[in-house]
């Protein structure tokens, strides 16, 4: 019975995380979005060129960049989240609430999403029942989304992410594609090295219980690679879980 129950509780919470994070596993590597012109941008800013849909999808993940888990290049379309699709009351939260989404912020030239899957851990020897399940959900999952920028949107959307990450700080709520989800709070983390710029973040949600969601953010040059990552098990549990740094490390090898 108590096998039973944990598994309905566990997979209640990860129906929830995956909601929160809506999947987003689309591949928009084929679509230019066009940016507006800027007349007031800055002459180094406009100097810097968007890497076009064509440049972008080279300089994404494949398979062979990761040295575990599993990458995926091709995803349904009918699967990634627009950025439209995604709402918040509070407007300074906005582009929380698009990373969280598993979208982009601002208005970018090109955009290219990946997804990586990582190993689970086998059990140990003699695992219970439920301590096999939890086993299987233990798996960090991310959204890898590339995106290029003119005129200095690049370096916008990392001012616009710090400064929401600081107003929206004690939590806010958004809506997607019809779903409301409910972040209780915003905690700014180590982030990386190696990027122009780089911001990291927990954020902890309400998915039946209070539960971390990771995110990462770098900028190199024009473009901006988003990662938010979440693990199931985590969902169910409300322990802390690892961030995938493989996956920023071999995205910024590959920008450099």
């Amino acid at each position: 019975m108590r096998t039973t129950v944990v598994r309905r509780t566990a997979l209640a919470a990860s129906a929830a995380a995956l909601a929160l994070l809506v999947t987003a596993c689309g591949d928009s590597s084929g679509d230019d979005v066009k940016n507006g012109d800027s007349a007031t941008a800055q002459a180094d800013k406009s100097a810097a060129k968007a890497l076009t849909a064509a440049e972008l999808a080279k300089v994404a993940l494949v398979q062979a960049d990761v040295k575990s888990g599993t990458l995926t290049e091709k995803v349904p379309v009918k699967d990634d989240i627009a950025q439209e699709k995604v709402t918040t009351k509070d407007a300074a939260c906005a582009p929380l609430a698009y990373l969280q989404s598993a979208t982009y912020v601002g208005k970018p030239a090109a955009v290219v999403k990946r997804t990586w899957k990582g190993d689970a851990a086998k059990p140990a020897a003699g695992a219970s029942d439920e301590n096999q399940f939890l086993a299987k959900l233990d798996v960090a999952q991310a959204v890898i989304t590339l995106a290029s920028y003119e005129d200095g949107g690049a370096e916008q959307a990392m001012k616009d992410l710090n400064t929401s990450a600081e107003k929206c700080a004690a939590g806010f709520s958004y809506t997607v594609t019809g779903t409301k989800s409910d972040a209780l709070k915003v905690t700014k983390t180590p982030a990386p090295e190696g990027a122009d710029e780089a911001l990291a973040l927990t954020v902890t949600v309400d998915a039946g219980l209070k539960a971390p969601m990771k995110a990462v953010v770098v900028r190199k040059g024009t473009t901006v690679a988003y990662v938010p990552a979440v693990n199931f098990a985590s969902a169910s549990t409300g322990k802390d879980y690892a961030f995938p740094t493989e996956i920023i490390d071999a995205q910024l090898a590959k920008l450099d």
